[in-house]
Parts: C-alpha cells; sequence; structure tokens
C-alpha cells in the first residue's frame, strides 16, 4: 500500500529578532522554504525515492544565499569557507559525508558520491573534493560562495569579545544598526538539512553546513558526523542544527531512533525528550527536524526560533520560523 509522501527542511535556529525584521525580508525567507519544499514534494509525487528528494532540497538550501550552506557559508577565521554535509538513506542504512571541503559547489552531491561510489562514510579535505570531481561534481572558485553579508558577520565576530558566533545567534549586535534577518544571524546554528518518506515508507536525511562563524580552520562540527548531525533507518529519519560540539556529544540524531526503539517512545516524545532535555543538560541549543515511518513529522527546537517548513504530496506547504503552536507538529 502506498504511502503520502512528506518532506521537511530547516535552515537553522538561532535567537528571533521580529521587532528587527521587514515583512519583505521574512517573506523572503518564507518564500524559499516553500519553493524547496514545493521542488522536494513534486520529486516524491513523482515516484521518486527520499534519498533523491532530501539530496535534491539540501542542494536548492546550498544554492540559496539566505542560508549558511554552500553560496552564503559563513567565514573561517582566516577568511575562507570550509564546508560540510551529509546523506543517510534509511532502507540500506547506506552514508556518506565530507568535511572541510572549499571548491565544492553543492557538497551534499560530494557526500552522496562519497556515499555510492567509494565503499567509505566520511571524506576530508582536498582528497574529497578531487574524489568528487572525478565523479561529476562541479567545483567551484572558492570565492564563489562569498557574499558581503557574510563577510559582515565575520569582521563583527573578530571585533566582539568571544570569538566564534554560531550563525543565526548574532544579529543582536547587527540588529542595532542594520536591517537584520528574522533570526539573527550572528547568533543563528546555521545548518540546512531535509528528511523524508517516500510512497513506498522509505526514509532518508540529508544535511549540509558552513559551520560557525569565525571558526577555527579545521573546525568539523556536527553536520557531517552519522548519528550526530543526519542519521536515518527504516524507523526514523533525523537532520540536526545547532552548536554542533553538544550535538555530537549526544550522539544526536542517532538518540531519537535509540529512544524509539529501545525505549518505546513515540515520534514527539523522543525528539522532544533529545532537545529539551538531554541537550539541554549540556547546554546544546538548536533543534531537529524528523520524521518517522509513518510520515509522521517532528521539528521541536529549544531557541527562540529555526526556519523550517514540511510539505505533504498533495497539500501545501507549511512554513514557520519562530517558536509558535505549530513548532512540534
Amino acid at each position: 500500500m502506498h504511502k503520502i509522501p512528506v518532506i521537511a527542511i530547516h535552515g537553522g535556529a538561532g535567537t528571533i529578532l521580529r521587532s528587527a525584521m521587514s515583512p519583505e525580508l521574512e517573506q523572503a525567507y518564507t518564500d524559499a522554504l516553500r519553493r524547496i519544499l514545493d521542488a522536494g514534494a513534486a520529486l516524491l509525487a513523482a515516484g521518486a525515492p527520499a534519498l533523491e528528494a532530501v539530496t535534491e532540497a539540501v542542494r536548492l538550501l546550498e544554492e540559496c544565499p539566505l542560508f549558511n550552506a554552500g553560496k552564503g557559508a559563513v567565514y573561517t577565521e582566516a577568511g575562507g569557507h570550509e564546508l560540510d554535509a551529509s546523506v543517510m538513506d534509511g532502507a540500506t542504512l547506506a552514508a556518506g559525508a565530507v568535511a572541510g571541503v572549499t571548491r565544492v559547489r553543492n557538497p551534499v552531491l560530494a557526500a552522496r558520491a562519497v556515499m555510492q561510489h567509494s565503499g567509505h562514510v566520511l571524506m576530508i579535505g582536498p582528497a574529497a573534493q578531487d574524489f568528487a570531481a572525478r565523479h561529476g561534481v562541479e567545483l567551484v572558485d572558492p570565492a564563489w560562495f562569498d557574499t558581503p553579508e557574510r563577510h559582515a558577520q565575520l569582521l563583527r565576530a573578530q571585533q566582539a569579545e568571544g570569538g566564534a558566533m554560531l550563525d543565526h545567534d548574532g544579529a543582536t549586535l547587527a540588529a542595532k544598526t542594520t536591517d537584520a534577518a528574522p533570526l539573527d544571524p550572528d547568533r543563528k546554528f546555521g545548518t540546512v538539512g531535509a528528511v523524508a518518506m517516500d510512497i513506498h515508507g522509505q526514509l532518508a536525511a540529508a544535511t549540509s553546513t558552513g559551520g560557525m562563524t569565525n571558526k577555527r580552520v579545521g573546525r568539523v562540527g556536527d553536520s557531517p558526523v552519522i548519528g550526530a548531525g543526519c542519521y536515518a533507518n527504516d524507523r526514523v529519519a533525523v537532520s540536526c542544527t545547532g552548536s554542533g560540539e553538544m550535538f555530537i556529544r549526544a550522539v544526536a540524531a542517532y538518540d531519537v531512533s535509540a529512544l524509539m526503539e529501545y525505549a518505546g517512545l513515540s515520534l514527539q516524545e523522543a525528539a522532544h525528550r533529545v532537545v529539551d532535555e538531554k541537550l539541554m543538560r549540556i547546554d546544546g541549543r538548536g533543534g531537529l527536524i524528523a520524521v518517522d515511518a509513518r510520515g509522521e513529522v517532528c521539528m521541536p527546537f529549544n531557541t527562540e526560533g529555526m526556519y523550517r517548513g514540511y510539505a505533504r504530496v498533495g497539500q501545501p506547504p507549511v512554513c514557520s520560523i519562530y517558536g509558535t503552536a505549530e513548532q512540534g507538529s
């Protein structure tokens, strides 16, 4: 029996600056989320597997400079970009990831190449991007990822006490003098991700990020770590966004599945246990999106907001930014 496919996406979590945002800017974010959800849902409606849908959704998020992945990625302390991504197929437990790539236009495609062609799970740096290029993934000049907004963010972070800043957590600093994004761009956990269930009930997840503004060169967060920032099996698919070190320590994405399997929790109970309890005990801020084999979607977060949305085939997309009653649906 065929199921009604569903896809969910996120574009990062962090501090809300609702008063500092124009209606036009909020509309731009909402329109981007809807456009990407529509594209993913169209693939699922045509019978594409969940893995295809999440890969394409994350690729589109990487192409959108509003989000911190691919074009528009944040800068390292050295003024460059180091990108991470991962994908996982719940039906087979196949997974692929890349970390610290600097020239791969769409890191999620490089992660997919690692999964399909290498026999490995995680590859890093120049070797990873050379491998991806040999399998048809486009490389670009590192300057392709540059945007003036992210560079200004780097300068603010370097001038601020404390150094590195998480992407949607810090435009409180900027909002006092400039127009700000709905989520504070200097204090935002800037990862993008997608999870999906296809017509056959199979699940997949994908995650991609530029990391933290002013991050130490060589730092890797949870996004390319299978089980931490991305996980999928035949029970649930999860993509995370947040303080990466804490999500790694909590093995956050896998823990949602473990709580469902071993403790008998529902998707909602498991996801909220991880986000609202386990992560908070170690000051882990952020959120996740998840979908289970019944097509239930959960999008909890413990910050003021999270760019997020979901779409069921045949129904209009639902998108949100702020912490509303919808956040856990």
